[in-house]
């Protein structure tokens, strides 16, 4: 009997033993797979975002930026074209408009036809020129006969001073007229006469005014369109006269245009005008700009500017790009991405002065002396929300 109750529990063991050991080996099963879980998960200051994600997100990027922050003098100003820019084109003698087809705008090249002038004068000014030149023929020989009379002393010498004194008279007065056919713009020497004249484009240009109609009659000093060339640009700024001793030539300007306050341009002074406005107490400030030939830039356009008046410059990104959490500061900087995503480390940072939209920013370790890194200029806080929320899933 006692021999019969010990088999049952060395028995009673082993069933034991035998349960313990499956249980225990779907566990280590499970264990590589969870690690192997745990070494793929992305680092928790990292989000990443497919190419239709980022687009949904309205993220955007750039580098950082050395601007003067703080210590700007804030002022107003227009577009503006130099004097030799502007073009007025009149009728150098008058007449009537028989067609033109500009508009305000129309762009115009060199040589091309403005408009056509009629002016029954440009017959009889043609005529005039014709019938000096027969009568500069006939006193060309009347000179050269008169010299061989005077050399075989047949005749005096006052007739051949005479005939000099003649045919002098009528060289001025034929190049008199050959300058006021080309002032015209008609043909020189040619039949049949022609009424018309075409006025033409002095240079490449835009039509900037039209003051005149077909069939209108227009005298020289009518200014029958205005012409301007917008390929040299300058700026023009009224600055108080209390402000005038902080400027200086060579400072830079920054402006924006009323309609795009987000794209920035820059110029640089270039001239301050000696003379103050005796009603507005302001002086003008002439900048040129560091980029021309800009299509968006207009004459007449306001623009709001910041002269820079000290060198200072600052690590800067736009005010949207620095995000706020738990009394802390970060940025996201873009990273190296695959398979068409992109990946956006958050950093900490310690935001330094704020001015025009912009922070200066103080970024730890030997990232802020990357010149190539780009970071989240727009969307920040989207993603700032995407990493949190994929945190507290975790």
């Amino acid at each position: 009997m006692k021999i019969t109750l010990y088999k049952l529990a060395v028995l009673i063991l082993l069933l034991s033993a035998g349960c313990t050991s499956k249980e225990s080996a779907p566990e280590t099963a499970d264990a590589p797979a969870t690690a192997s879980a745990d070494s793929t998960a992305a680092p928790a200051d990292q989000v990443t975002l497919t190419a239709d994600e980022q687009q949904l997100a309205a993220v955007r990027t750039g580098p950082l930026t050395q601007r003067v922050l703080g210590a700007g003098l804030k002022v107003n100003g227009v577009l503006d074209v130099p004097p030799d820019q502007l073009v007025s084109i009149s009728a150098p003698l008058g007449g009537i408009v028989e067609s033109t087809s500009l508009l305000q705008g129309t762009r115009v090249r060199k040589g091309q036809v403005l408009a056509t002038i009629r002016n029954p004068e440009f017959i009889q000014l043609q005529q005039s020129y014709l019938e000096t030149q027969s009568q500069l023929t006939f006193a060309r020989a009347e000179l050269e006969r008169q010299r061989e009379l005077v050399r075989e002393e047949v005749a005096p010498a006052k007739n051949l001073q005479r005939a000099q004194a003649e045919y002098g008279a009528l060289q001025a007065q034929a190049a008199g007229q050959l300058a006021r056919l080309r002032l015209a713009g008609l043909p020189v020497g040619r039949r049949p006469f022609v009424s018309t004249a075409t006025l033409r484009a002095p240079k490449d240009a835009f039509v900037k005014t039209v003051n005149v109609t077909v069939g209108q009659s227009v005298t020289p000093t009518d200014a029958l369109f205005e012409l301007v060339d917008p390929e040299h640009l300058h700026v023009e700024l009224t600055v108080f006269e209390r402000d005038v001793p902080l400027l200086k030539q060579g400072q830079r300007i920054r402006f924006t245009l009323p309609n795009d306050s987000s794209s920035e341009r820059t110029a640089s002074v270039y001239l301050i005008s000696r003379a103050v406005d005796e009603q507005q107490r302001t002086v003008r400030v002439h900048g040129h700009l560091d980029r021309e030939n800009d299509p968006a830039l207009l004459p007449g356009m306001f623009v709001r500017a910041v002269v820079e008046t000290t060198n200072r410059r600052v690590a800067a990104l736009p005010d949207k790009a620095v995000v706020d959490y738990e009394g802390k500061q970060y940025v996201f900087r873009q990273e190296p991405g695959a398979g068409g995503k992109q990946v956006f480390r958050m950093l900490e940072v310690r935001r330094g002065e704020q001015a025009d939209g912009y922070s200066e920013v103080f970024i730890p370790g030997a990232s802020v002396a990357d010149s190539k890194a780009q970071y989240v200029t727009e969307g920040a806080y989207s993603l700032l929300s995407k990493l949190k929320n994929a945190g507290e899933e975790e």
